[in-house]
């Protein structure tokens, strides 16, 4: 492993249990590849997967008090996909640290998003047994800072319409209602304006370079508007 000392203060970790931050970057093939028992990282991600999950959802919970448990639960799914954590991992320089097997080594294992997500949850789940929970929560609210000044600016939503019906159909069986109401400018830059409305009563407006824009602008400000956000 290259200048751990170095990759411990990247991390913002000091490891008392240098083993354990081995074995969380010691990937499976280590073991396959030689045929012996040896540590590798899966234990350790299974538990990092697990304190990743209780921090975010946490941190969730008290950032977007009006959004319920569907919201709640995509913004999640976004934050720890393999693709997300694998990001997440690459700017650790997790990579060039992953203790690798001859084959995995030369079939790009360092750069492969699968491995870099698994290590990223492996290496939070040493973290967690070295240092307890509260420097595991410290290790991940600092490395998902970003991603929630991210969401902090934006809706977080990425099917308004949906998620709007699902909000009405809740209370209600009237799905909600999409109107074009004005269309302006040349054919190649038109903006079309829409109105939401349910059971006869407008919930919002909305406007985009497509009817399709516009009834998803509604949608968004609908949503807004019931679940008492303000509006971006």
């Amino acid at each position: 492993m290259p200048d751990p000392v170095a990759f411990q203060t990247r991390l913002g970790h000091s490891f008392r249990d240098e083993n354990l931050l081995r074995v969380a970057l010691t990937h499976p093939s280590v073991a396959h590849e030689s045929g012996a028992v040896s540590a590798h990282n899966q234990r350790l991600e299974f538990l990092g997967d697990s304190v990743l999950g209780l921090v975010l959802t946490h941190k969730l919970y008290e950032n977007f008090p009006a959004f319920d448990e569907g919201g709640l639960t995509q913004i999640r799914a976004k934050l720890v996909n393999r693709r997300t954590l694998a990001e997440h991992a690459r700017a650790l320089g997790l990579g060039a640290h992953l203790i690798l097997s001859h084959g995995e080594e030369m079939s790009g294992g360092r750069e492969r998003a699968s491995a870099l997500a698994d290590a990223f949850e492996a290496v939070l789940g040493a973290v967690f047994l070295d240092g307890g929970f509260e420097a595991a929560k410290e290790f991940v609210l600092r490395e998902f800072a970003a991603d929630f000044t991210t969401l902090a600016g934006s809706s977080g939503i990425e099917n308004p319409k949906g998620e709007l019906q699902e909000l009405l159909q809740a209370k209600s069986t009237c799905a909600p209602d999409y109107h074009v109401v004005s269309s302006a400018g040349p054919d190649h830059d038109r903006v079309f304006e829409c109105t939401v409305q349910h059971e006869g009563i407008e919930l919002a407006r909305g406007r985009g370079k497509s009817k399709k824009a516009a009834e998803s602008e509604a949608a968004l400000a609908a949503l807004e508007k019931l679940r008492g956000e303000p509006a971006a």
